[in-house]
């Protein structure tokens, strides 16, 4: 039994779009969060650093993901007065330097192979493409190649 292989496909709803988004987004913020605290940092200022460099995130996400990373041992912060307030001031711990290092390696190690299936799969497509019009080219050829015979005989 043979099964179509190409199907119409719908539009996706934009809820799901966007919870696609969030998952994608999740790990990525926390390497950003990471690589971004090897200066030390409050809260603010990393909010705005990372909004800078396009990886907005709200503070209902950010300090919950920074308390995660001090209990994890990944960041050491500390509480100072900073333009006549006290702010809480986060850097990445010794123990999350190396961590962060794996980590990287890890990013570039999938961005590598990402980027390999969307080229394949971009060559893939060319060469399906290509085959196509040739099977067209063919057909035309062979269809012009062939007296037409009237109707009946």
């Amino acid at each position: 039994m043979l099964h179509n292989i190409y199907r119409t496909v719908q539009p996706m709803n934009p809820e799901s779009l966007d919870n696609l988004r969030l998952e994608l987004r999740r790990g990525c913020l926390v390497l950003a969060v990471l690589a971004a605290l090897r200066s030390e940092q409050y809260g603010y200022t990393l909010r705005k650093a990372l909004a800078e460099h396009g990886m907005d995130i709200d503070e209902g996400t950010l300090y919950p993901l920074l308390r995660r990373l001090e209990t994890q041992g990944l960041l050491v912060s500390e509480w100072r007065e900073h333009e006549k307030r006290n702010k809480r001031f986060y850097r990445l711990s010794p123990e999350g330097e190396p961590i962060l290092t794996q980590l990287l390696a890890e990013w570039q190690s999938i961005d590598t192979a990402i980027r390999a299936v969307i080229a394949n799969q971009a060559a893939g497509n060319h060469e399906i493409a290509n085959h196509e019009t040739a099977n067209q080219e063919m057909k035309e050829q062979d269809h012009g190649s062939h007296p037409t015979l009237p109707a009946g005989r």
